[in-house]
Protein backbone atom coordinates (compact mmCIF):
# COMPACT_ATOMS: atom_id res chain seq x y z
CA UNK A 1 0.00 0.00 0.00
CA UNK A 2 1.30 3.46 -0.93
CA UNK A 3 2.40 5.43 2.09
CA UNK A 4 0.44 8.52 2.93
CA UNK A 5 2.31 11.81 2.91
CA UNK A 6 0.94 12.79 6.31
CA UNK A 7 1.20 9.40 8.07
CA UNK A 8 4.53 7.89 6.95
CA UNK A 9 7.84 8.92 8.51
CA UNK A 10 9.67 7.95 5.34
CA UNK A 11 7.64 10.46 3.41
CA UNK A 12 9.06 13.36 5.37
CA UNK A 13 11.93 13.45 2.87
CA UNK A 14 9.56 13.54 -0.09
CA UNK A 15 9.32 17.35 -0.48
CA UNK A 16 13.14 17.53 -0.67
CA UNK A 17 13.31 14.71 -3.24
CA UNK A 18 10.46 16.22 -5.22
CA UNK A 19 12.24 19.58 -5.31
CA UNK A 20 15.44 17.91 -6.52
CA UNK A 21 13.51 16.07 -9.22
CA UNK A 22 11.80 19.25 -10.41
CA UNK A 23 15.00 21.31 -10.36
CA UNK A 24 16.95 18.74 -12.36
CA UNK A 25 14.16 18.16 -14.91
CA UNK A 26 13.57 21.90 -15.39
CA UNK A 27 17.28 22.25 -16.23
CA UNK A 28 16.95 19.60 -18.92
CA UNK A 29 18.59 16.89 -16.78
CA UNK A 30 15.60 14.57 -16.70
CA UNK A 31 17.66 11.36 -16.77
CA UNK A 32 19.45 12.43 -13.58
CA UNK A 33 16.12 13.37 -12.00
CA UNK A 34 14.66 9.94 -12.75
CA UNK A 35 17.56 8.28 -10.91
CA UNK A 36 15.71 9.22 -7.70
CA UNK A 37 12.66 7.11 -8.63
CA UNK A 38 13.98 3.69 -7.51
CA UNK A 39 14.57 5.05 -3.99
CA UNK A 40 10.97 6.22 -3.85
CA UNK A 41 9.63 2.98 -5.36
CA UNK A 42 11.58 0.87 -2.83
CA UNK A 43 9.85 2.68 0.05
CA UNK A 44 6.46 2.62 -1.68
CA UNK A 45 6.32 6.40 -1.99
CA UNK A 46 4.65 7.82 -5.07
CA UNK A 47 5.22 11.40 -6.21
CA UNK A 48 2.20 13.75 -6.29
CA UNK A 49 0.11 13.55 -9.48
CA UNK A 50 1.06 17.06 -10.67
CA UNK A 51 4.79 16.30 -10.24
CA UNK A 52 4.44 13.06 -12.19
CA UNK A 53 2.47 14.80 -14.92
CA UNK A 54 5.22 17.43 -15.18
CA UNK A 55 7.95 14.77 -15.42
CA UNK A 56 6.04 12.80 -18.08
CA UNK A 57 5.59 15.97 -20.15
CA UNK A 58 9.40 16.42 -20.13
CA UNK A 59 10.16 12.95 -21.52
CA UNK A 60 12.14 12.98 -24.77
CA UNK A 61 12.98 9.27 -24.98
CA UNK A 62 10.93 6.11 -24.76
CA UNK A 63 13.16 4.88 -21.92
CA UNK A 64 12.28 7.91 -19.76
CA UNK A 65 8.53 7.48 -20.32
CA UNK A 66 8.69 3.76 -19.53
CA UNK A 67 10.73 4.46 -16.37
CA UNK A 68 8.05 6.80 -14.97
CA UNK A 69 5.29 4.37 -15.99
CA UNK A 70 7.15 1.60 -14.13
CA UNK A 71 7.34 3.84 -11.04
CA UNK A 72 3.53 4.16 -11.13
CA UNK A 73 3.10 0.38 -11.31
CA UNK A 74 5.62 -0.30 -8.53
CA UNK A 75 3.88 2.18 -6.22
CA UNK A 76 0.50 0.55 -6.66
CA UNK A 77 -1.00 2.51 -9.55
CA UNK A 78 -1.23 -0.12 -12.30
CA UNK A 79 -4.01 1.84 -13.98
CA UNK A 80 -3.15 5.57 -13.88
CA UNK A 81 -5.90 8.13 -13.42
CA UNK A 82 -7.21 10.00 -16.46
CA UNK A 83 -4.76 12.94 -16.13
CA UNK A 84 -1.65 10.74 -15.90
CA UNK A 85 -2.92 8.35 -18.59
CA UNK A 86 -3.40 11.28 -20.98
CA UNK A 87 0.15 12.47 -20.30
CA UNK A 88 1.54 8.95 -20.82
CA UNK A 89 -0.32 8.58 -24.14
CA UNK A 90 1.14 11.85 -25.37
CA UNK A 91 4.66 10.92 -24.20
CA UNK A 92 4.61 7.46 -25.80
CA UNK A 93 3.39 8.79 -29.16
CA UNK A 94 5.89 11.67 -28.98
CA UNK A 95 8.69 9.15 -28.43
CA UNK A 96 7.52 7.07 -31.41
CA UNK A 97 5.71 4.17 -29.70
CA UNK A 98 2.15 4.09 -30.99
CA UNK A 99 1.78 0.57 -29.54
CA UNK A 100 2.39 1.66 -25.92
CA UNK A 101 0.39 4.86 -26.38
CA UNK A 102 -2.59 2.93 -27.69
CA UNK A 103 -2.19 0.29 -24.94
CA UNK A 104 -2.53 2.95 -22.22
CA UNK A 105 -5.60 4.36 -23.99
CA UNK A 106 -7.26 0.95 -24.32
CA UNK A 107 -6.70 0.16 -20.62
CA UNK A 108 -8.12 3.47 -19.35
CA UNK A 109 -11.05 3.04 -16.97
CA UNK A 110 -12.40 6.49 -17.83
CA UNK A 111 -11.69 8.45 -21.01
CA UNK A 112 -12.51 12.05 -21.81
CA UNK A 113 -12.49 13.90 -25.13
CA UNK A 114 -8.88 14.93 -24.51
CA UNK A 115 -7.92 11.23 -24.34
CA UNK A 116 -9.44 10.53 -27.77
CA UNK A 117 -7.88 13.66 -29.30
CA UNK A 118 -4.53 12.73 -27.77
CA UNK A 119 -4.39 9.36 -29.56
CA UNK A 120 -5.75 10.95 -32.73
CA UNK A 121 -2.99 13.57 -32.67
CA UNK A 122 -0.36 10.90 -31.98
CA UNK A 123 -1.37 8.87 -35.02
CA UNK A 124 -1.55 11.98 -37.23
CA UNK A 125 1.91 13.22 -36.21
CA UNK A 126 3.36 9.80 -37.06
CA UNK A 127 1.61 9.95 -40.46
CA UNK A 128 -0.57 6.95 -39.53
CA UNK A 129 -3.80 8.24 -41.01
CA UNK A 130 -5.53 4.85 -41.47
CA UNK A 131 -5.70 3.99 -37.72
CA UNK A 132 -6.37 7.68 -37.04
CA UNK A 133 -9.44 7.55 -39.29
CA UNK A 134 -10.70 4.36 -37.64
CA UNK A 135 -10.43 6.03 -34.24
CA UNK A 136 -12.01 9.25 -35.53
CA UNK A 137 -15.04 7.32 -36.84
CA UNK A 138 -15.45 5.59 -33.43
CA UNK A 139 -15.30 8.79 -31.36
CA UNK A 140 -18.43 9.29 -29.19
CA UNK A 141 -18.04 13.05 -29.62
CA UNK A 142 -15.80 15.35 -31.66
CA UNK A 143 -14.78 18.96 -31.30
CA UNK A 144 -12.93 21.43 -33.55
CA UNK A 145 -9.60 19.95 -32.36
CA UNK A 146 -10.64 16.48 -33.60
CA UNK A 147 -11.54 17.76 -37.06
CA UNK A 148 -8.44 19.99 -37.34
CA UNK A 149 -6.18 17.10 -36.31
CA UNK A 150 -7.54 14.95 -39.14
CA UNK A 151 -7.51 17.79 -41.67
CA UNK A 152 -3.91 18.75 -40.94
CA UNK A 153 -2.87 15.09 -40.72
CA UNK A 154 -4.27 14.28 -44.17
CA UNK A 155 -2.75 17.46 -45.62
CA UNK A 156 0.74 16.69 -44.29
CA UNK A 157 0.46 13.06 -45.41
CA UNK A 158 -0.27 14.30 -48.95
CA UNK A 159 -3.84 12.95 -49.09
CA UNK A 160 -5.24 16.31 -50.12
CA UNK A 161 -8.41 14.86 -51.63
CA UNK A 162 -9.45 13.22 -48.35
CA UNK A 163 -8.55 16.38 -46.44
CA UNK A 164 -10.85 18.47 -48.66
CA UNK A 165 -13.67 15.93 -48.37
CA UNK A 166 -13.35 16.03 -44.60
CA UNK A 167 -13.42 19.84 -44.61
CA UNK A 168 -16.62 19.89 -46.69
CA UNK A 169 -18.23 17.44 -44.25
CA UNK A 170 -17.09 19.66 -41.39
CA UNK A 171 -18.75 22.72 -42.98
CA UNK A 172 -22.00 20.80 -43.59
CA UNK A 173 -22.24 20.20 -39.84
CA UNK A 174 -22.33 23.96 -39.40
CA UNK A 175 -19.01 24.14 -37.55
CA UNK A 176 -16.92 27.32 -37.72
CA UNK A 177 -13.35 26.87 -39.00
CA UNK A 178 -10.55 28.01 -36.71
CA UNK A 179 -7.14 29.41 -37.60
CA UNK A 180 -5.78 25.84 -37.41
CA UNK A 181 -8.39 24.69 -39.95
CA UNK A 182 -7.11 27.29 -42.38
CA UNK A 183 -3.50 26.29 -41.66
CA UNK A 184 -4.39 22.77 -42.85
CA UNK A 185 -6.14 24.11 -45.97
CA UNK A 186 -3.19 26.33 -46.85
CA UNK A 187 -0.89 23.29 -46.58
CA UNK A 188 -3.11 21.64 -49.21
CA UNK A 189 -2.88 24.74 -51.45
CA UNK A 190 0.92 24.58 -51.31
CA UNK A 191 1.08 20.82 -51.99
CA UNK A 192 -1.36 21.04 -54.92
CA UNK A 193 -0.01 24.39 -56.19
CA UNK A 194 -3.71 25.28 -56.51
CA UNK A 195 -4.03 29.06 -56.66
CA UNK A 196 -7.84 28.93 -57.04
CA UNK A 197 -8.15 27.11 -53.73
CA UNK A 198 -5.71 29.55 -52.12
CA UNK A 199 -7.94 32.45 -53.17
CA UNK A 200 -11.01 30.70 -51.72
CA UNK A 201 -9.23 30.12 -48.40
CA UNK A 202 -8.04 33.73 -48.41
CA UNK A 203 -11.64 34.88 -48.91
CA UNK A 204 -12.90 32.71 -46.03
CA UNK A 205 -10.14 34.00 -43.74
CA UNK A 206 -11.28 37.59 -44.38
CA UNK A 207 -14.99 36.68 -44.13
CA UNK A 208 -14.59 34.99 -40.73
CA UNK A 209 -12.66 37.88 -39.19
CA UNK A 210 -9.09 36.57 -39.23
CA UNK A 211 -7.75 39.50 -41.27
CA UNK A 212 -5.48 40.62 -38.42
CA UNK A 213 -3.99 37.19 -37.70
CA UNK A 214 -0.32 37.64 -38.63
CA UNK A 215 0.48 33.91 -38.75
CA UNK A 216 -2.43 33.15 -41.09
CA UNK A 217 -1.67 36.11 -43.36
CA UNK A 218 1.97 35.04 -43.57
CA UNK A 219 0.78 31.54 -44.52
CA UNK A 220 -1.44 33.03 -47.26
CA UNK A 221 1.56 34.97 -48.60
CA UNK A 222 3.52 31.71 -48.58
CA UNK A 223 0.72 29.84 -50.40
CA UNK A 224 0.53 32.50 -53.13
CA UNK A 225 4.32 32.54 -53.63
CA UNK A 226 4.49 28.76 -53.93
CA UNK A 227 1.63 28.84 -56.43
CA UNK A 228 3.70 31.34 -58.47
CA UNK A 229 1.28 34.25 -57.88
CA UNK A 230 3.68 36.97 -56.72
CA UNK A 231 1.23 39.80 -57.49
CA UNK A 232 -1.34 38.36 -55.06
CA UNK A 233 1.37 37.59 -52.51
CA UNK A 234 2.68 41.16 -52.63
CA UNK A 235 -0.82 42.60 -52.31
CA UNK A 236 -1.54 40.57 -49.16
CA UNK A 237 1.87 41.51 -47.76
CA UNK A 238 1.35 45.23 -48.43
CA UNK A 239 -2.08 45.11 -46.74
CA UNK A 240 -0.70 43.53 -43.55
CA UNK A 241 -0.81 46.06 -40.71
CA UNK A 242 1.98 44.24 -38.89
CA UNK A 243 4.60 42.45 -40.97
CA UNK A 244 6.57 39.81 -39.08
CA UNK A 245 9.94 38.37 -40.12
CA UNK A 246 8.41 35.17 -41.62
CA UNK A 247 6.22 37.30 -43.94
CA UNK A 248 9.24 39.29 -45.19
CA UNK A 249 11.28 36.11 -45.58
CA UNK A 250 8.49 34.36 -47.49
CA UNK A 251 8.36 37.25 -49.95
CA UNK A 252 12.15 37.12 -50.45
CA UNK A 253 11.97 33.36 -51.14
CA UNK A 254 8.98 33.81 -53.45
CA UNK A 255 10.66 36.42 -55.67
CA UNK A 256 13.87 34.36 -55.77
CA UNK A 257 11.92 31.23 -56.72
CA UNK A 258 10.12 33.10 -59.52
CA UNK A 259 13.44 34.29 -60.96
CA UNK A 260 13.09 37.95 -59.92
CA UNK A 261 16.29 37.98 -57.90
CA UNK A 262 16.65 41.76 -58.02
CA UNK A 263 13.26 42.25 -56.37
CA UNK A 264 14.14 39.57 -53.82
CA UNK A 265 17.36 41.44 -53.01
CA UNK A 266 15.48 44.74 -52.65
CA UNK A 267 12.98 43.21 -50.20
CA UNK A 268 15.81 41.57 -48.24
CA UNK A 269 17.66 44.87 -47.80
CA UNK A 270 14.41 46.65 -46.85
CA UNK A 271 13.74 44.19 -44.00
CA UNK A 272 13.74 46.06 -40.66
CA UNK A 273 14.77 42.88 -38.81
CA UNK A 274 16.41 39.78 -40.23
CA UNK A 275 16.87 36.35 -38.67
CA UNK A 276 19.16 33.50 -39.83
CA UNK A 277 16.30 32.07 -41.94
CA UNK A 278 16.04 35.39 -43.84
CA UNK A 279 19.75 35.36 -44.65
CA UNK A 280 19.57 31.74 -45.72
CA UNK A 281 16.57 32.45 -47.98
CA UNK A 282 18.52 35.17 -49.80
CA UNK A 283 21.67 33.02 -50.08
CA UNK A 284 19.63 30.09 -51.44
CA UNK A 285 17.91 32.48 -53.86
CA UNK A 286 21.22 33.61 -55.29
CA UNK A 287 22.36 29.99 -55.73
CA UNK A 288 19.07 28.99 -57.40
CA UNK A 289 19.42 31.87 -59.88
CA UNK A 290 23.00 31.07 -60.85
CA UNK A 291 24.58 33.86 -58.77
CA UNK A 292 26.76 31.69 -56.58
CA UNK A 293 29.41 34.42 -56.20
CA UNK A 294 26.86 36.75 -54.62
CA UNK A 295 25.65 33.93 -52.40
CA UNK A 296 29.15 33.44 -50.99
CA UNK A 297 29.63 37.20 -50.59
CA UNK A 298 26.42 37.41 -48.57
CA UNK A 299 27.49 34.43 -46.48
CA UNK A 300 30.78 36.20 -45.69
CA UNK A 301 28.84 39.28 -44.57
CA UNK A 302 26.52 37.11 -42.48
CA UNK A 303 29.48 35.55 -40.69
CA UNK A 304 31.08 38.97 -40.13
CA UNK A 305 27.88 40.11 -38.41
CA UNK A 306 28.08 37.01 -36.17
CA UNK A 307 24.71 35.70 -37.36
CA UNK A 308 24.68 31.96 -36.75
CA UNK A 309 24.15 29.91 -39.93
CA UNK A 310 21.95 26.82 -39.82
CA UNK A 311 21.99 23.52 -41.70
CA UNK A 312 20.28 25.05 -44.77
CA UNK A 313 22.75 27.97 -44.86
CA UNK A 314 25.74 25.66 -45.02
CA UNK A 315 24.03 23.38 -47.54
CA UNK A 316 23.28 26.34 -49.86
CA UNK A 317 26.82 27.72 -49.57
CA UNK A 318 28.38 24.33 -50.28
CA UNK A 319 26.10 24.08 -53.31
CA UNK A 320 27.42 27.49 -54.44
CA UNK A 321 31.00 26.23 -54.08
CA UNK A 322 30.11 23.08 -56.06
CA UNK A 323 28.56 25.17 -58.84
CA UNK A 324 31.66 27.39 -59.07
CA UNK A 325 34.06 24.46 -58.55
CA UNK A 326 35.44 26.69 -55.80
CA UNK A 327 37.42 24.21 -53.68
CA UNK A 328 39.08 26.94 -51.60
CA UNK A 329 35.83 28.35 -50.18
CA UNK A 330 34.37 24.85 -49.87
CA UNK A 331 37.31 23.80 -47.68
CA UNK A 332 36.92 26.95 -45.57
CA UNK A 333 33.28 26.11 -44.88
CA UNK A 334 34.21 22.49 -44.07
CA UNK A 335 36.95 23.72 -41.70
CA UNK A 336 34.44 26.02 -39.97
CA UNK A 337 32.07 23.08 -39.42
CA UNK A 338 34.88 21.07 -37.83
CA UNK A 339 36.24 23.97 -35.75
CA UNK A 340 32.83 24.83 -34.28
CA UNK A 341 31.83 21.18 -33.69
CA UNK A 342 28.76 21.80 -35.82
CA UNK A 343 26.53 18.71 -35.90
CA UNK A 344 25.91 18.50 -39.63
CA UNK A 345 22.75 16.72 -40.73
CA UNK A 346 22.52 14.38 -43.72
CA UNK A 347 21.81 17.26 -46.13
CA UNK A 348 25.00 19.12 -45.15
CA UNK A 349 27.10 15.93 -45.25
CA UNK A 350 25.66 15.16 -48.69
CA UNK A 351 26.46 18.74 -49.79
CA UNK A 352 30.08 18.26 -48.66
CA UNK A 353 30.33 15.04 -50.68
CA UNK A 354 28.83 16.79 -53.71
CA UNK A 355 31.10 19.85 -53.33
CA UNK A 356 34.33 17.84 -53.16
CA UNK A 357 33.23 15.69 -56.08
CA UNK A 358 32.37 18.64 -58.33
CA UNK A 359 35.63 20.34 -57.35
CA UNK A 360 37.49 17.27 -58.66
CA UNK A 361 38.43 15.75 -55.30
CA UNK A 362 36.62 12.41 -55.32
CA UNK A 363 38.90 10.89 -52.66
CA UNK A 364 37.78 13.52 -50.10
CA UNK A 365 34.15 12.96 -51.08
CA UNK A 366 34.58 9.21 -50.50
CA UNK A 367 36.37 9.83 -47.19
CA UNK A 368 33.52 11.98 -45.84
CA UNK A 369 30.96 9.38 -46.91
CA UNK A 370 32.94 6.54 -45.31
CA UNK A 371 33.24 8.41 -41.99
CA UNK A 372 29.48 8.68 -41.55
CA UNK A 373 28.50 6.14 -38.91
CA UNK A 374 24.76 6.04 -39.49
CA UNK A 375 24.13 5.71 -43.23
CA UNK A 376 20.38 5.18 -42.99
CA UNK A 377 19.38 8.10 -45.24
CA UNK A 378 18.97 7.21 -48.93
CA UNK A 379 19.90 10.78 -49.97
CA UNK A 380 23.47 10.25 -48.73
CA UNK A 381 23.91 7.08 -50.81
CA UNK A 382 22.38 8.80 -53.85
CA UNK A 383 24.85 11.69 -53.53
CA UNK A 384 27.86 9.36 -53.34
CA UNK A 385 26.60 7.33 -56.32
CA UNK A 386 26.18 10.60 -58.24
CA UNK A 387 29.77 11.59 -57.36
CA UNK A 388 31.09 8.28 -58.71
CA UNK A 389 28.98 8.76 -61.83
CA UNK A 390 30.37 12.27 -62.43
CA UNK A 391 33.88 10.82 -62.40
CA UNK A 392 33.00 8.09 -64.92
CA UNK A 393 32.91 5.28 -62.34
CA UNK A 394 29.56 3.83 -63.36
CA UNK A 395 30.41 0.29 -62.27
CA UNK A 396 31.42 1.49 -58.80
CA UNK A 397 28.10 3.36 -58.53
CA UNK A 398 26.18 0.17 -59.39
CA UNK A 399 28.22 -1.82 -56.85
CA UNK A 400 27.29 0.77 -54.23
CA UNK A 401 23.62 -0.07 -54.81
CA UNK A 402 24.27 -3.57 -53.46
CA UNK A 403 26.07 -2.12 -50.41
CA UNK A 404 23.15 0.23 -49.78
CA UNK A 405 20.58 -2.59 -49.90
CA UNK A 406 22.84 -4.69 -47.67
CA UNK A 407 22.81 -1.84 -45.11
CA UNK A 408 19.02 -1.97 -44.98
CA UNK A 409 18.42 1.20 -47.01
CA UNK A 410 15.78 0.98 -49.73
CA UNK A 411 16.53 2.67 -53.07
CA UNK A 412 14.10 5.38 -54.19
CA UNK A 413 13.29 6.92 -57.57
CA UNK A 414 16.31 9.27 -57.38
CA UNK A 415 18.61 6.27 -56.85
CA UNK A 416 17.63 4.88 -60.25
CA UNK A 417 17.84 8.28 -61.97
CA UNK A 418 21.43 8.55 -60.70
CA UNK A 419 22.33 4.97 -61.68
CA UNK A 420 20.79 5.17 -65.17
CA UNK A 421 22.66 8.43 -65.69
CA UNK A 422 25.86 6.73 -64.46
CA UNK A 423 25.35 3.92 -66.97
CA UNK A 424 24.78 6.48 -69.73
CA UNK A 425 28.03 8.34 -68.97
CA UNK A 426 30.02 5.09 -68.67
CA UNK A 427 28.43 3.31 -71.66
CA UNK A 428 27.07 0.45 -69.52
CA UNK A 429 24.12 -0.50 -71.70
CA UNK A 430 23.54 -4.08 -70.47
CA UNK A 431 23.75 -2.96 -66.83
CA UNK A 432 21.27 -0.15 -67.50
CA UNK A 433 18.78 -2.56 -69.08
CA UNK A 434 19.03 -4.85 -66.03
CA UNK A 435 18.55 -1.91 -63.65
CA UNK A 436 15.58 -0.56 -65.58
CA UNK A 437 13.87 -3.95 -65.61
CA UNK A 438 14.55 -4.54 -61.88
CA UNK A 439 13.10 -1.22 -60.68
CA UNK A 440 9.46 -2.27 -60.39
CA UNK A 441 10.07 -5.99 -60.14
CA UNK A 442 12.58 -6.01 -57.26
CA UNK A 443 12.29 -2.59 -55.62
CA UNK A 444 8.68 -1.44 -56.22
CA UNK A 445 9.95 1.76 -57.86
CA UNK A 446 7.92 2.36 -61.01
CA UNK A 447 9.67 4.19 -63.88
CA UNK A 448 8.51 7.79 -64.41
CA UNK A 449 9.29 10.42 -67.04
CA UNK A 450 12.79 11.12 -65.67
CA UNK A 451 13.75 7.43 -65.71
CA UNK A 452 12.54 7.05 -69.29
CA UNK A 453 14.44 10.21 -70.29
CA UNK A 454 17.70 8.80 -68.86
CA UNK A 455 17.11 5.37 -70.40
CA UNK A 456 16.29 6.73 -73.86
CA UNK A 457 19.34 9.01 -73.72
CA UNK A 458 21.53 5.99 -72.88
CA UNK A 459 20.08 3.82 -75.66
CA UNK A 460 20.48 6.66 -78.14
CA UNK A 461 24.12 7.27 -77.20
CA UNK A 462 24.74 3.53 -77.70
CA UNK A 463 23.27 3.69 -81.20
CA UNK A 464 20.27 1.49 -80.36
CA UNK A 465 17.72 3.63 -82.18
CA UNK A 466 15.23 0.80 -82.74
CA UNK A 467 15.28 0.03 -79.00
CA UNK A 468 14.54 3.71 -78.33
CA UNK A 469 11.43 3.50 -80.48
CA UNK A 470 10.44 0.25 -78.77
CA UNK A 471 10.72 1.79 -75.29
CA UNK A 472 8.69 4.82 -76.36
CA UNK A 473 5.88 2.58 -77.56
CA UNK A 474 5.95 0.66 -74.25
CA UNK A 475 5.67 3.80 -72.11
CA UNK A 476 2.52 3.65 -69.93
CA UNK A 477 2.41 7.47 -69.83
CA UNK A 478 2.55 10.16 -72.48
CA UNK A 479 6.13 11.45 -72.94
CA UNK A 480 6.74 14.89 -71.41
CA UNK A 481 9.37 17.52 -72.23
CA UNK A 482 12.17 15.59 -70.45
CA UNK A 483 11.64 12.47 -72.57
CA UNK A 484 11.23 14.53 -75.74
CA UNK A 485 14.46 16.44 -75.05
CA UNK A 486 16.29 13.11 -74.70
CA UNK A 487 14.69 11.90 -77.93
CA UNK A 488 15.76 15.11 -79.65
CA UNK A 489 19.35 14.36 -78.64
CA UNK A 490 19.01 10.86 -80.08
CA UNK A 491 17.70 12.28 -83.37
CA UNK A 492 20.70 14.62 -83.50
CA UNK A 493 23.13 11.71 -82.95
CA UNK A 494 21.47 9.63 -85.71
CA UNK A 495 20.75 12.61 -88.03
CA UNK A 496 17.08 11.57 -88.10
CA UNK A 497 15.69 14.84 -89.44
CA UNK A 498 12.10 13.67 -89.99
CA UNK A 499 11.57 12.44 -86.44
CA UNK A 500 13.65 15.32 -85.07
CA UNK A 501 11.32 17.87 -86.71
CA UNK A 502 8.27 16.12 -85.26
CA UNK A 503 9.77 15.99 -81.77
CA UNK A 504 10.93 19.63 -81.96
CA UNK A 505 7.42 20.79 -82.91
CA UNK A 506 5.96 18.96 -79.89
CA UNK A 507 8.62 20.49 -77.65
CA UNK A 508 7.94 24.00 -78.89
CA UNK A 509 4.30 23.54 -77.89
CA UNK A 510 5.21 22.16 -74.46
CA UNK A 511 8.08 24.60 -73.82
CA UNK A 512 7.68 27.62 -76.12
CA UNK A 513 10.34 29.60 -74.21
CA UNK A 514 13.01 26.84 -74.18
CA UNK A 515 15.72 27.19 -76.82
CA UNK A 516 16.61 23.48 -77.28
CA UNK A 517 14.09 22.65 -80.03
CA UNK A 518 14.74 25.88 -81.96
CA UNK A 519 18.53 25.41 -81.85
CA UNK A 520 18.17 21.80 -83.04
CA UNK A 521 16.00 22.76 -86.03
CA UNK A 522 18.22 25.71 -86.92
CA UNK A 523 21.40 23.59 -86.91
CA UNK A 524 19.77 20.76 -88.91
CA UNK A 525 18.37 23.14 -91.52
CA UNK A 526 21.74 24.92 -91.79
CA UNK A 527 23.54 21.59 -92.34
CA UNK A 528 21.07 20.79 -95.13
CA UNK A 529 21.45 24.24 -96.68
CA UNK A 530 17.78 25.12 -96.06
CA UNK A 531 18.49 28.77 -95.20
CA UNK A 532 14.89 29.90 -95.64
CA UNK A 533 13.88 27.42 -92.92
CA UNK A 534 16.72 28.70 -90.70
CA UNK A 535 15.41 32.24 -91.10
CA UNK A 536 11.87 31.13 -90.17
CA UNK A 537 13.12 29.43 -86.99
CA UNK A 538 15.12 32.54 -85.99
CA UNK A 539 12.10 34.75 -86.64
CA UNK A 540 9.95 32.46 -84.48
CA UNK A 541 12.56 32.70 -81.72
CA UNK A 542 12.52 36.50 -81.91
CA UNK A 543 8.72 36.64 -81.94
CA UNK A 544 8.59 34.48 -78.80
CA UNK A 545 11.58 36.24 -77.16
CA UNK A 546 13.47 32.93 -76.95
CA UNK A 547 17.17 33.30 -76.23
CA UNK A 548 19.76 30.55 -76.59
CA UNK A 549 21.12 29.68 -73.14
CA UNK A 550 24.71 30.84 -72.88
CA UNK A 551 27.37 28.69 -71.29
CA UNK A 552 29.15 30.26 -68.31
CA UNK A 553 32.87 29.96 -67.60
CA UNK A 554 34.64 30.71 -64.31
CA UNK A 555 38.15 31.98 -63.68
CA UNK A 556 39.71 32.16 -60.21
CA UNK A 557 42.10 35.06 -59.69
CA UNK A 558 43.51 35.74 -56.25
CA UNK A 559 40.62 35.52 -53.78
CA UNK A 560 37.92 36.13 -56.39
CA UNK A 561 36.05 33.90 -58.83
CA UNK A 562 34.98 35.68 -62.04
CA UNK A 563 32.17 34.34 -64.22
CA UNK A 564 31.67 35.30 -67.88
CA UNK A 565 29.86 34.29 -71.08
CA UNK A 566 30.58 34.66 -74.79
CA UNK A 567 30.78 38.38 -75.79
CA UNK A 568 30.17 39.34 -72.15
CA UNK A 569 30.12 43.10 -71.49
CA UNK A 570 28.88 43.00 -67.90
CA UNK A 571 32.25 42.66 -66.14
CA UNK A 572 33.41 45.91 -64.46
CA UNK A 573 36.88 45.52 -66.04
CA UNK A 574 35.58 44.76 -69.53
CA UNK A 575 37.60 47.58 -71.20
CA UNK A 576 40.92 46.29 -69.84
CA UNK A 577 40.02 42.63 -70.57
CA UNK A 578 39.09 43.29 -74.21
CA UNK A 579 42.17 45.49 -74.68
CA UNK A 580 44.41 42.63 -73.51
CA UNK A 581 42.49 40.14 -75.73
CA UNK A 582 42.98 42.42 -78.77
CA UNK A 583 46.68 42.66 -77.96
CA UNK A 584 47.01 38.84 -77.70
CA UNK A 585 45.01 38.35 -80.92
CA UNK A 586 47.35 40.77 -82.71
CA UNK A 587 50.40 38.78 -81.60
CA UNK A 588 48.78 35.51 -82.73
CA UNK A 589 48.02 37.00 -86.17
CA UNK A 590 51.65 38.20 -86.50
CA UNK A 591 52.91 34.70 -85.60
CA UNK A 592 50.62 33.14 -88.21
CA UNK A 593 51.83 35.54 -90.93
CA UNK A 594 55.44 34.84 -90.14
Amino acid sequence: MVASLSKSRSSRSLPCVARSLLQLSSRGRLSEALDFLPRLSDTGIRLPTNTLAFLISRCTTLKQAKWIHLHLKLTGLKKPNTLLANHLIEAYFRCGSEFLGRKVFDEMASRNLYSWNNVLSGYAKLGRMRPARKLFDRMPERDIVSWNTMLIGYAKAGDCGEALRLYKEFLKLGMRPSKFSFAGLLTICVKLREVGLARQVHGQVLLLGYSLNIVLLSSIVDAYTKCGEMTDARRVFDEMEVKDVPAWTTLVSGYARSGDINRASEIFHEMPVKNPISWTAMIAGYVRNGLSNRALELFTKMMALRILPDQFTFSSCLCACATLADLKHGKQIHAHLIRTNFRANTIVVGSLVDMYSKCGNLSYAQLIFDRVNDKKEVILWNTMMSALSQHGLGKSAIEMLNSMIGSGVKPDRITFVVLLSACSHSGLVAEAVRLFESMARDHQVFPDQEHYACFIDLLGRAGLFHEVVHQLKKMPIKPDDRVLNSLLGVCKIHSNVALGEEVAEHLMKLQPSSSAAYVFLSSVYAALGRWDSVAKVKKLMNDRSVRKERAISWLESGDEVHSFTVSDVSHPMKEEIYAVLDHITGHVDEEDES
